[in-house]
């Protein structure tokens, strides 16, 4: 229901308003009367009507100049709706430069102020309408624009742009946090835009984690803290862990990339663990962690499980697991161990152009989650499974990328094929070995390269012999070839004719009937 305020000094006419008028026709209800000038404008802060109905004459402060505090104090002000017992010109006027809904003389005429409601109720739904299409239409633009940063895309332009929207400085100080929390991620999301007011805005990443992107000059850290706990509190439950990660703080939106991972690698790691709770970014990797990982040869490890290799990898892994458990650190320093090793592999999946969530995922559906891990048979096993599992998918990560750059070679001799182009230069653009390349090109085109090469000229030269008056000699530069005789021999070896015949015989070889 609309929210209507009635002021007047006299009480029998509040009375009548309250009576007369059949209010819930309207969609509006009575939230509130005063008397006075100074009293309705505080019910006015506080209550935050959507209609007022005030006198004009009024003791202290009157309602022309309750309607003027109104105007310049309050960002979305009423309507108004003026009462009087005077038709003065004057105060039409004044009525009229504060944008009232209405002038109404004393005595009120039931009919009229019936009409004047249906208009106001009708103009104010279609206003909330159009704020909320408007509100819903810069939410999606904001989102756009902060996954478009988060994915790396450095543009000043878009900077400056996200900025303006966010109505922000450029060099804004920002924080990043992550939540995830699947099931719940539907009523979560209002639930934190109201609470960050203007001090931080939500988007949502690629694979729907809620992120949210707060100003360090709005919103202090107590108070995000006191927000976060609130949230958790909330909404993690026994069967749902909600993990609320923070990044560290920089100045930008140039930074929100960095924020963002740095967010999304606690996630990662606190799911791993089974943990629910608000966990806030402390530079660490395994490299440095409790246990020092560099003396037991993590380095090297990582090494091997990127490249794929099994049986170094599970070596290594055994060889550092001792070092752990003879170390008598306890379960729980070896869990943190682990938990960072899968930080680090998180990493080099994602900058290999993998799926972190899904690997890590993969992971606890396969053995269940690191933190239900309560010996040093099950971690050991844990651990190993997962450089296993990482190694697999870094093979089938190079495959994939291997494939892919194939495709990108055949797409690029396709387009260029008119160009002198060499087996050489072409495993020099793409960052090959010439004969790996050589292989798979190949195996995925059905013929060797330098064949490919002149099927797709010999192709062409068919199709330029049968629609133009080119010459030969033309005709063999255009699809690549600088020597006519070479041409001529490699289209007789590809057709069966020389050029000139097939030019002759309208593209077919043979004589016209």
């Amino acid at each position: 229901m609309l929210q209507v305020l009635l002021v007047d000094d006299e009480p029998w006419v509040l009375e009548g308003l309250r009576s007369m008028v059949n209010w819930q026709r309207h969609g509006f209800e009575v939230c509130a009367e005063a008397m006075d000038g100074s009293s309705a404008m505080m019910m006015i802060t506080k209550l935050r009507p959507d209609l007022v109905l005030t006198d004009i004459r009024m003791p202290a402060v009157s309602g022309l100049e309750m309607i003027e505090q109104a105007r310049r104090t309050i960002a979305k002000p009423p309507q108004f709706i003026i009462l009087s017992g005077y038709d003065d010109f004057e105060y039409a006027k004044i009525a009229m430069r504060n944008r009232v809904a209405d002038y109404l003389l004393k005595p009120i005429d039931e009919e009229e102020i019936e009409l004047v409601l249906a208009r106001i109720s009708q103009r104010i739904t279609e206003d909330r309408i159009t704020a909320q299409l408007w509100s819903h239409q810069q939410s999606l633009v904001i989102n756009h624009m902060l996954n478009r940063l988060v994915q790396g895309e450095s543009d000043e332009g878009l900077e400056k742009e996200a900025a303006a929207l966010l109505k922000w400085q450029e060099d804004t100080e920002v924080r990043c946090v992550l939540v995830e929390a699947s099931p719940h991620l539907h009523s979560l999301l209002p639930a934190i835009q109201r609470s960050l007011s203007s001090a931080g805005r939500t988007f949502q990443d690629s694979r729907n984690r809620i992120g949210i992107v707060v100003s360090a000059a709005d919103m202090a850290k107590s108070q995000l803290e006191e927000l976060l706990e609130q949230i958790c509190q909330e909404y993690s439950t026994p069967e749902q862990q909600v993990v609320l990660a923070v990044s560290e703080r920089a100045h930008g939106l140039r930074s929100i990339r960095k924020l963002y991972r740095q967010a999304l690698d606690i996630c990662t790691a606190k799911q791993s663990e089974g943990k629910s709770g608000v966990y806030w970014h402390c530079a660490r990797s395994v490299s440095d962690g409790t246990e020092g990982g560099a003396k037991y040869g993590v380095k090297q490890l990582l090494t091997q499980i990127a490249a794929g290799q099994s049986d170094g990898m599970k070596a290594a892994a055994e060889e550092i697991f001792a070092a752990l458990a003879r170390s008598r650190s306890g379960i729980p320093a070896v869990t943190a161990f682990i938990a960072n090793l899968e930080l680090e592999l998180c990493r080099y999946i994602v900058r290999s152009g993998g799926d972190a969530d899904l690997f890590m995922q993969q992971m606890r559906e396969g053995g269940g989650a690191l933190a239900e891990l309560e010996d040093y048979a099950a971690l050991k096993a844990y651990m190993l499974r997962l450089c296993a599992e990482a190694a697999d998918l870094f093979v089938r990560l190079q495959h994939e990328h291997e494939q892919n750059t194939i495709r990108q070679v055949i797409q690029y001799v396709d387009e260029q094929f008119r160009s002198k182009l060499k087996l050489r230069g072409l495993a020099d653009r793409f960052h090959m070995n010439p004969a790996y390349l050589g292989q798979a090109f190949k195996k995925q085109t059905g013929m060797p390269f330098n064949d490919y090469i002149n099927t797709k000229r010999v192709e062409e030269a068919k199709r330029l012999l049968k629609r133009s008056q080119l010459k030969i000699s033309d005709v063999a530069r255009q699809v690549g070839y600088s020597n006519t005789d070479y041409f001529i021999s490699k289209f007789k070896q590809a057709t069966g004719v020389l050029p000139s015949v097939y030019k002759q015989h309208d593209g077919t070889g043979k004589p016209a009937d």
